[in-house]
């Protein structure tokens, strides 16, 4: 089953969810295999469609990728502090209301159902930007495909990129070929609680777009 929302609903109120993702409430993997399914109909690379899709419901497994992920966020220079003019471009309570989620999902990352780690062949260690532009350009639409297909079916994600401070260990874990495979982020979902998402607060469009030249 899925949502009664129009493309520009689906679009406009995909959010990353923390606070709002049910802890108790099992996803169905054909939910999640219906994701993945759309998620590769997303346009990639020379059509290569190097993308993989490591997906943990295990909960023991869940729990060690959870450290992983918390021992990296803790790392010094990880969570750097947010510069003043990202406060100002969006508010102080905007902000609090981000770091409580942060905090919250940090406590609470080995309660999610499934967590999900999108994995790209091939490396951007020390490439040049052309190449890393068409690694990341093969599975950050696939990615985002993926949350769309999810929010439509009731379900909440968050890009979180805290395991890849620990790669390695993360690839061992997970039986992730290292040399040939890089991880891309760590997408807990969840079913939501509610349904009622609204479109974010973004800064004005007169700030972000540029015609013909900057």
């Amino acid at each position: 089953m899925t949502l009664d929302l129009s493309s520009d609903e689906l679009l406009s109120t995909t959010r990353a969810v923390r606070h709002r993702l049910d802890l108790t409430r099992p996803v169905p993997r054909q939910l999640l295999e219906e994701c993945v399914d759309l998620a590769v109909q997303a346009p990639t690379g020379r059509n290569r469609q190097r993308w993989h899709f490591v997906i943990v419901t295990d909960p023991e497994r869940r729990a060690a990728l959870a450290d992983l992920w918390r021992t990296g966020v803790n790392t010094p220079g990880v969570s750097a502090p947010v510069p003043q003019r990202d406060i100002r471009r969006a508010d102080v309570a905007h902000m609090d209301r981000v770091f409580s989620g942060a905090a919250h999902l940090y406590e609470h990352l080995h309660e999610v159902p499934a967590l999900v780690v999108p994995c790209v062949e091939g490396r951007t260690d020390d490439a040049p930007v052309l190449h890393q532009a068409g690694t990341w350009g093969s599975i950050l639409p696939a990615v985002w495909s993926f949350m769309l297909a999810a929010r439509a079916r009731g379900l909440g994600t968050c890009w979180t990129t805290g395991n890849l401070v620990h790669e390695k260990e993360t690839a061992h874990l997970l039986g992730i070929p290292y040399t040939d495979v890089m991880q891309t982020a760590l997408i807990p979902v969840a079913y939501t609680l509610g349904t009622d998402f609204r479109p974010a607060r973004r800064i004005p469009r007169g700030e972000v777009l540029h015609w013909d030249a900057w």
